[in-house]
């Protein structure tokens, strides 16, 4: 036989043999690990309005808790198996190191230093912020260039080299007052310890929320700084676990783009193949990851689509969706390939 058909023939039937002997999707341990628990443990913040924050009934609430009620469902077809491990900054990146929590939700911006640095790898953002400054209406303010040798409120850690880069960058004197937790800081600025709150202009919708009709006494400068996108993070090493985390948000951006709702998942046609996939009605997406057939129906169904996320915990600040529309609407979050 000549060469070439020779070759043909070998590189057909290794491509057969390749294709032939798909490997099994491999384990997690971490999977393996929260299924023998029974429960997913979750860091959070825990003190967050509209990210992570008890309810009057104790039960978490935000956009961060529901990305940690998604996870569960996906796994058990039950999202309220959820432990929640409120952590302060400081914490959040330690807890996840040591295994006290599988996966951390704890409006963790997602930096390269963070990845090659902690050991932490980030697999969704839930949400793209921006750094902001609140200030008093009484003070007048009304620009940043106006707050020369102003006292700043800010958490330390990753706040501390924004503020340094802002104020360096409009040539603004300021004295930073930094605090381990939200909490503190936002006392320390009611208390007027400091002039002005520099902070994640999410949280400090949030915190003007909390502040009931007190809220219009503060204003949030028009000026932003930097993009922060939030996101979920998971211990390196653990590829599965990481497929898990990623592709459960995944579904609900995808859910939202397709019209599937919270309400109508468990009835809607299933004519279109990407509906067909997510749904579980053909193909095999959930046993890739270790997971039951309908676990996108079960996150669907149990938490929402990612719109309804963001409007249970944003909806009534007053905040625009902003960067966080789906990119078919001006937005940045669309759902990568499930297929």
């Amino acid at each position: 036989m000549p060469r070439k058909p020779l070759l043909a023939a070998a590189i057909a039937l290794l491509a057969g043999s390749a294709f032939a002997q798909q490997p099994a999707a491999a384990s997690s341990p971490t999977l393996a690990q929260v299924k023998q628990r029974g429960v997913l443990t979750c860091g959070v913040i825990g003190s967050s309005a509209n990210f992570s924050l008890p309810d009057s009934q104790g039960v978490m609430r935000g956009i961060d808790a529901d990305s940690c009620r998604s996870i569960a469902a996906a796994i058990f077809g039950d999202g309220s198996k959820v432990k929640y491990v409120s952590l302060t900054p400081a914490q959040r990146l330690v807890a996840l190191q040591s295994g006290e929590v599988d996966v951390a939700y704890a409006n963790l911006t997602w930096t390269m230093t963070r990845e090659t640095k902690s050991g932490a790898q980030f697999a969704a953002v839930n949400f793209y912020d921006a750094w902001g400054f609140l200030v008093p209406k009484a003070s007048k303010v009304t620009a940043t260039n106006k707050l020369n040798g102003a006292t700043v409120c800010m958490l330390a850690g990753a706040a501390e080299p924004r503020a340094a880069e802002y104020f360096d960058k409009i040539k603004i004197r300021y004295k930073p007052v930094t605090f381990a937790e939200g909490e503190q800081m936002r006392k320390a600025y009611l208390a007027k310890r400091c002039d002005v709150m520099f902070h994640d202009i999410s949280a400090i919708a949030s915190f003007k929320q909390t502040l009931g009709a007190q809220g219009d006494e503060h204003v949030l400068l028009a000026e932003t700084y930097g993009r922060e996108p939030l996101a979920g993070a998971v211990r390196k090493g653990d590829d599965r676990w990481f497929d898990i985390v990623r592709y459960t948000w995944n579904a609900q951006v995808l859910a939202e783009e397709l019209g599937i709702t919270q309400a109508n998942v468990k009835t809607f046609p299933t004519t279109d193949p990407a509906v067909k996939r997510l749904l579980g009605v053909e193909g095999d997406l959930g046993a890739s990851m270790g997971l039951e057939k309908d676990w996108a129906v079960n996150v669907i169904s149990q938490v929402g689509n990612y719109g309804e996320m963001w409007e249970r915990a944003f909806g009534k600040s007053g905040m625009p969706r902003g960067p966080n529309k789906l990119a078919a609407n001006g937005g940045l979050m669309y759902a990568f390939p499930m297929q």
